[in-house]
């Protein structure tokens, strides 16, 4: 099996163009492992679609499949019009949490840049957790995939990898969530870290990064219709989000390295 091992801000992932194997979760799990395995946040299969131009599926670390991943979704774009599957600038990506549209910024025959139309966040009220007798108040929000957005006043002292996954495997998610603590720098600059569901920590998210923009907007942290720059561990998304919560995203996405399975 030929892959391809791409990154957006460092969330990476091994991309093959097929459909998807039988022993996917296997799969997927093997090859994602860092120290036996390529090493990746998991798996993304591009293959023909039906409704848009292309669709993908995601399988994350640990075999599970992700509805929707940002940075996943703009390497897509890179990837079919970099290798010659489309000469289209404008694409729709079939996900399991809907189509989405891509523009992609091409320079020099590459594409450099990807803006991705996310569709609609979905805030919550907030939520009171307690864990390990600390209460912990989160905003939840949808983007396609479910995320529990932590607002801090210093991400140095966040216990992401302790506390992250207590959150995201708590009662009150049964399907587990996506964890992003944020702190607020200015109206237009967030600061993210993530605990990513099935994965762990990861060093971007971008439907984390759109989840955290969105429930800052709401709080009022960040102005609707106002670019916002969230700074993660691999680099920096542009978030806008209007007033029905219709959210974009632009981002890089980057060749790694070209690879094939041997048993």
């Amino acid at each position: 099996m030929h892959f391809t091992k791409m990154h957006g801000l460092g969330n990476d992932y091994l991309y093959v163009y097929g459909e998807v194997p039988s022993n996917i979760e296997e799969l997927s799990t093997k090859l994602s492992e860092r120290h036996f395995g390529a090493g990746s946040d998991g798996m993304i299969y591009i293959s023909p679609s039906k409704v848009a131009d292309f669709k993908m599926r995601i399988f994350n670390a640990d075999g599970s499949e992700a509805k929707m991943c940002g940075n996943g979704i703009r390497c897509v774009g890179k990837y079919v019009y970099d290798k010659g599957y489309t000469d289209k600038r404008n694409l729709t990506i079939e996900t399991l949490s809907g189509i989405k549209t891509l523009e992609l910024g091409v320079s020099f025959g590459k594409v450099k840049s990807v803006t991705v139309d996310m569709g609609q966040a979905v805030p919550g009220k907030d939520m009171t957790l307690n864990i390990d007798d600390e209460t912990i108040v989160l905003t939840p929000v949808s983007v396609g995939n479910p995320h529990a957005v932590i607002f801090v006043e210093d991400i140095g002292k966040v216990p992401l990898t302790t506390l992250g996954p207590k959150i995201e495997q708590h009662e009150a998610f049964p399907s587990g969530v996506n964890v992003e603590f944020v702190q607020v720098l200015s109206d237009g600059e967030l600061r993210m870290k993530v605990w990513e569901r099935g994965s762990g920590v990861t060093m971007a998210c971008g439907t984390g990064a759109c989840a955290s923009a969105t429930a800052a907007v709401q709080k009022k942290y960040c102005e609707v219709n106002h670019q916002i720059s969230v700074h993660l561990d691999g680099g920096t998304l542009k978030i806008l989000v209007d007033r029905e919560n219709k959210v974009t995203m632009t981002g890089p996405a980057e060749f790694v390295y070209e690879g094939e399975t041997i048993e």
